[in-house]
């Protein structure tokens, strides 16, 4: 059995992550979850979240936007609407997006745009929880 995982984070623009680690532990739809080596095969879709990896000593932290996450011999593959690494994230623009949210929710008029609104105030927090880990 190995003693690493290969952790993959892709979204459609990009590659966001290709790093061997010790663990993993992301938001999945039905709760969050742990990977480590030796990990039974998986698939599960994600929810906005924030996912934390350990590398050594080091605990790093991605936001992201939903997507998928297969489990599978020691590798995990992220495919992610979106995703951004604590360093990368804008604190001034995640800020001024969880505003834009809160009015938006405030002055949505139908459940479409309230539930729109909503969506966007998870992002913007997301983004802002997993920043503050940087």
């Amino acid at each position: 059995m190995a003693d690493k995982i290969f952790l993959e984070i892709v979204t459609p623009e990009k590659k966001v992550l290709s790093e061997t680690v010790d663990i993993v532990v992301a938001p999945g739809e039905m709760g969050e979850f742990g990977v480590l080596p030796g990990h039974i095969p998986f698939l599960c879709k994600l929810k906005v979240g924030e996912l934390r990896y350990r590398q050594g000593g080091a605990l790093q932290h991605v936001a992201v936007m939903g997507g998928y996450a297969e489990v599978l011999n020691n590798q995990v593959t992220i495919l992610a609407t979106a995703a951004e690494a604590a360093g990368d994230i804008d604190l001034v623009r995640a800020k001024a997006a969880r505003e834009r949210a809160e009015r938006r929710i405030a002055e949505s008029k139908d459940k479409l745009e309230f539930a729109r609104a909503q969506a966007a105030l998870q992002r913007a927090m997301a983004r802002l929880r997993t920043a503050e880990n940087k």
